[in-house]
């Protein structure tokens, strides 16, 4: 999957079903080889035409309380 795509999926909590917003960027391990981190927002707008993140994101999710990643949504457990 392409960061592309990733960034289009809403990012949803499964412990209150509350919408956090979208994945605004990765935080990545070059080491390891893996991505450590997401950051979402729900701040957004349009410049262009084109959408863009201005604003510091919202959430900093770790890699593991990401729970499913499905074709429109990402559904995390965080508290």
């Amino acid at each position: 999957m392409h960061f592309s795509e990733f960034r289009k999926k809403e990012v949803i909590n499964m412990r209150d079903c509350r919408k956090l917003g979208y994945v605004t960027d990765l935080e990545f391990d070059e080491c390891k080889g893996c991505i450590c981190k997401i950051k979402v927002s729900d701040h957004w707008c349009f410049c262009n035409h084109i959408p863009f993140w201005p604003f510091e994101p919202d959430y900093i999710i770790g890699y593991h309380e990401i729970k499913q990643i499905g074709p429109d949504v990402i559904v995390v457990d965080i508290c």
